[in-house]
């Protein structure tokens, strides 16, 4: 346990920065579930509504520091390919 100030502080803000970097990380994890679901099922535009409610989403995991952004690119990628490979409804 931390004896100085300093470190109790910090031990604060590592909490605080943990609980808000997880909140983010579970929010990517949804949108990119959302997407892959609606692909899963066939339903085009219902996969195109979440890859573009995700796109955002991804980006500003990258902005926190929670992702890299080669990470999240070939995140987007690999959804936006198996989007627009799900065949149109007829």
């Amino acid at each position: 346990m931390a004896n100085i100030a300093s470190a109790e502080k910090r031990i604060r803000q590592t909490v605080k920065r943990t609980a808000r970097n997880k909140a983010r990380k579970s929010r990517v994890h949804s949108a990119i579930r959302k997407v892959e679901e609606a692909v899963a099922a066939g339903n085009k535009p219902a996969a195109l509504a979440a890859l573009t409610a995700a796109q955002p989403e991804l980006q500003r995991a990258v902005g926190k520091g929670v992702l890299k952004l080669n990470t999240v690119s070939r995140k987007l990628s690999r959804l936006s390919a198996s989007v627009k490979a799900v065949a149109p409804a007829a």
